[in-house]
């Protein structure tokens, strides 16, 4: 891993902290809870994704093939994008929170 990659806390000083994200060539935590959930979940939102790296691209697809109503949102059209998929294009701090409003009010969550 690349120590530029590693921020300082701007809280308490500690010298290397990283995101708790899946970069890539890493493994996401959890891969059975993940599977459980995917396919049991009613809706599925992909955030920045490209559609390249797997595991995590394939998530999109067992999500869709169990019934799941599938959002993605990324920059670009990601290369697994699906005809029957939602994609909502821009910047992930700029549309997914009103993507979440959405999903909690189809949830009756809200």
């Amino acid at each position: 891993m690349d120590s530029d990659a590693f921020i300082p806390c701007p809280e308490c000083g500690w010298e290397r902290l990283r995101p708790d994200v899946v970069w890539f060539g890493e493994m996401p935590y959890h891969l059975e809870q993940i599977d459980r959930a995917l396919r049991d979940c009613t809706h599925f939102l992909a955030i920045g994704t490209s559609g390249h790296v797997y595991p995590a691209a394939g998530y999109l697809d067992i999500a869709r093939s169990r019934g799941a109503v599938t959002i993605v949102q990324s920059l670009d059209e990601p290369m697994n994008v699906h005809p029957t998929d939602r994609f909502v294009p821009g910047r992930a701090a700029e549309v997914v929170p009103e993507l979440v409003r959405e999903l909690l009010d189809a949830l009756g969550l809200s």
